[in-house]
């Protein structure tokens, strides 16, 4: 039932959880495996699976939770065919458009467990989270008009598109709940990229943690929430869940549409043109 490539997923005690391949690796098989399709397709099923209470969604290893591939990867062929290809954005784009609202919608509390960078779609699946409990120092950042000047934490590697395009992958639509518009506008915009303590000082995440106390602080959460009614808890997240839905089709739609529109009109280009002949 939860035999993904993307994904690796086990069930213990109720609790469901969601480990997610470095993209580095499984845009690299072929054919790609793609966390944007398989996670809402897992989150589809677990939706009706009572043997899960809560879901906990973390990095497959310490260090990355989920991040953008290389510039280089975004210049290459392999992209072109996934990202400026119909067929191609079609599956990319209705799996994020299905992944937040499955989030949503999902009666079941859902934490994201950060153990490393969340950069691109990563930091949209966090920020679709109904929980957010981090390592202090992982770096949370979109990516869309990064220019390559997003990095990573360990390594100081750049990440990430080397144009810019408008973000389609959730985070547009989602972070206007979390930020005020001045410091949405820096984030997105300018690609800004913040620590998880960053953003728990903003009241944004629930716990930023160092590495070592990160599982115990989830285990925590998890064993809170198991102790509370499972009808009750189902309820209270699609009483307070209403105004993000609101919000998701509010703009989730159009996001993803003028992401498709960027991408195609830089397709005539070429990906692998100059970045500053993309940005007239």
């Amino acid at each position: 039932m939860y035999d993904f490539r993307a994904l690796r997923i086990s069930v213990e005690n109720q609790v469901a959880t969601i480990r997610l391949r470095p993209i580095s690796v499984t845009f690299q098989e072929n054919p790609p495996a793609d966390p944007h399709i398989e996670l809402p397709s897992a989150l589809e099923r677990m939706r009706t699976d009572n043997a899960i209470r809560v879901i906990v969604i973390t990095g497959e290893t310490d260090g990355e939770f989920l991040c953008a591939g290389s510039p280089d990867y975004y210049r290459s062929d392999r992209a072109a065919d996934r990202l400026a290809d119909p067929y191609g954005q079609w599956n990319v784009g209705q799996g994020v458009l299905r992944m937040v609202h499955a989030m949503t919608e999902i009666e079941k509390p859902v934490i994201a467990k950060v153990n490393g960078d969340a950069i691109g779609f990563g930091q949209s699946i966090v920020f679709a989270s109904d929980f957010i409990i981090a390592r202090e120092d992982a770096f949370i950042s979109d990516v869309h008009l990064g220019m390559a000047e997003v990095v990573r934490s360990d390594s100081g590697e750049a990440v990430g598109l080397p144009f810019g395009v408008a973000p389609g992958d959730g985070a547009g639509a989602l972070i206007p709940l979390f930020m005020t518009p001045t410091q949405a506008k820096e984030y997105m915009m300018l690609s800004t990229t913040h620590t998880a303590q960053d953003l728990a000082d903003m009241r944004i995440v629930n716990r930023a943690v160092p590495l070592a106390d990160l599982d115990d602080t989830v285990e925590e959460f998890t064993g809170r929430l198991l102790k509370r009614s499972a009808f009750a808890l189902a309820w209270t997240k699609r009483i307070l869940n209403r105004h993000v839905a609101a919000q998701a089709n509010l703009a989730l739609d159009m996001s993803s549409a003028y992401e498709q529109l960027n991408l195609l009109q830089i397709q005539r280009l070429g990906f692998a043109a100059d970045p500053t002949s993309l940005q007239r």
